[in-house]
């Protein structure tokens, strides 16, 4: 079976074990598709309970695979990692099992390889366990100082390279505050303190390696994203001549609390009006005639979605958007296309901007790259493909493409409208899409038409 099967037959197992309720049967799971679909229903969303079932089971499975992994290719021994209570560092909260939702007082992990292909251990020096993941290691009846007791952790184990997450680079890997960097130095022996080394690469790969898993059930996540999105996108929301770019934005709020869900921000709505440059936001109405664009995402099992659709609200008597809109559309889809061609294992992100753009320009287009990884946060781990406001090298695009992770495709092309009397018009476009090492599919298909809002 290849990995499409397994993400399919993976999502059933994960859907149909979630649920407590035998007699409930379990969606048909969604695979990774090219093509979108217009207007889709939302699918099935899981209780509190069958989410904790699914989010727990992944987890196991990514500390059970994932962590000896990386530890082995990074060539570290130990990795500590130090939260504190609603101050948890990046890492540490995604490996809190569903109801562990917060550090308790200080929570300190501990992965250690013990080498020669044995299990790597997997402590808690803490006042509580963390759901049967990590075995607990500290008793304050015996050691009542926490610090010394993770010391004299170490120094049995003796480790040749201690990882913690500091870096000035990537925030995702600098959760290590400076109190608690000093606290651990001094109860740390002398003979180990030139042990300690950066966890930056342990915490970018742990973040951003997407599991079969967890690949079985993003094509869902996205899918809802996308069937609110075109909801937002219909008559059902806007009604031309009356509603504005503001209460949209607020409708999407409104309608993820219906649905249970969370944004991970606040989504954006504007317009493009023939005669006015720019984004037109806020109270502005929308009209038959503009080209409206969102930018929109959601948190659902502790995956985040991010796509930028565009809508024509079409005018009395049309049918169809007019031919200078569609061709820009088509431009940013070619863009896309240049991108996603220029994925390569161990290629950086910097190298796959400006190969993409380089290929765009030549095909005589105008682009503006910045894509990024996306998965546990909506920005996620891993090398930039550009900003948009540095189309240039950026140190933050410095790292490797790795196979398995997950990516927003964000860009834009610029082109004019002829039928807007030649004014130039930003189609900004934004589809997740997942790279295995070979190729990059998306995860829900991606917009090639301009959805219509009829003005009658």
């Amino acid at each position: 079976m290849d990995w499409r099967g397994q993400i399919i037959a993976g999502a059933a197992a994960l859907v149909a074990a979630a649920s407590p309720l035998a007699a409930k049967p379990a969606a048909a799971p969604l695979a990774l598709s090219e093509t979108e679909v217009a207007s889709p229903a939302i699918p099935a969303i899981l209780t509190p309970r069958e989410r904790a079932a699914v989010e727990n089971r992944i987890l196991a499975e990514r500390l059970d695979t994932i962590i000896p992994a990386i530890m082995r290719a990074e060539g570290v021994d130990l990795w500590l990692l130090v939260a504190r209570e609603y101050f948890e560092e990046p890492v540490v909260a995604t490996m809190l099992d569903a109801e562990n939702m917060h550090a308790r007082r200080r929570t300190i992990l501990i992965f250690f390889d013990p080498g020669n292909g044995k299990p790597i251990e997997r402590l808690t020096v803490s006042r509580y366990g963390l759901g049967g993941l990590f075995a607990p290691a500290w008793n304050p009846a015996d050691q009542p100082d926490q610090w010394a007791a993770v010391a004299q952790i170490i120094a049995a184990r003796d480790p040749k390279r201690i990882a913690i997450n500091s870096s000035d680079l990537y925030q995702f890997a600098d959760g290590m505050t400076l109190s608690q960097y000093e606290r651990f130095m001094a109860a740390l022996p002398a003979p180990l303190q030139s042990r300690v080394v950066t966890g930056e690469g342990l915490a970018i790969r742990w973040l951003e390696t997407r599991t079969p898993a967890e690949m079985a059930l993003y094509p869902s996540v996205v899918r809802i994203a996308h069937a609110v999105i075109g909801e937002a996108f219909s008559r059902k929301v806007i009604t031309p001549g009356v509603t504005t770019a503001e209460q949209v934005q607020w409708w999407y709020r409104d309608r993820l609390m219906q649905l249970g869900l969370d944004p991970w921000f606040h989504p954006s709505v504007a317009i493009q009006r023939q005669g006015r440059s720019g984004m037109i936001e806020g109270e502005e109405v929308i009209q038959p005639g503009d080209l409206l664009w969102t930018d929109f995402g959601i948190t659902y099992l502790r995956l985040n979605t991010d796509t930028q659709h565009l809508a024509y609200v079409l005018k009395p008597g049309e049918t169809e958007a007019p031919a200078g809109l569609r061709a820009g559309l088509a431009n940013s889809n070619r863009v896309q296309d240049f991108l996603t061609r220029a994925f390569k294992v161990g290629r950086s992100g910097n190298e796959a901007l400006a190969i993409a753009r380089a290929d765009a320009i030549a095909a005589g287009l105008d682009p503006s790259i910045y894509s990024h990884p996306i998965g546990y946060h909506g920005h996620g781990a891993g090398p930039a493909i550009g900003f948009w406001d540095n189309q240039n090298a950026d140190p933050r695009g410095g790292g490797p493409i790795r196979a398995n992770t997950a990516w927003s495709i964000e860009l834009t092309s610029y082109a004019t409208v002829p039928e807007w009397g030649g004014q130039k018009v930003d189609f900004r476009t934004e589809e997740d899409a997942f790279f295995d090492g070979k190729t990059v599919r998306y995860i829900d298909g991606r917009q090639t038409e301009i959805t219509l809002i009829p003005s009658d």
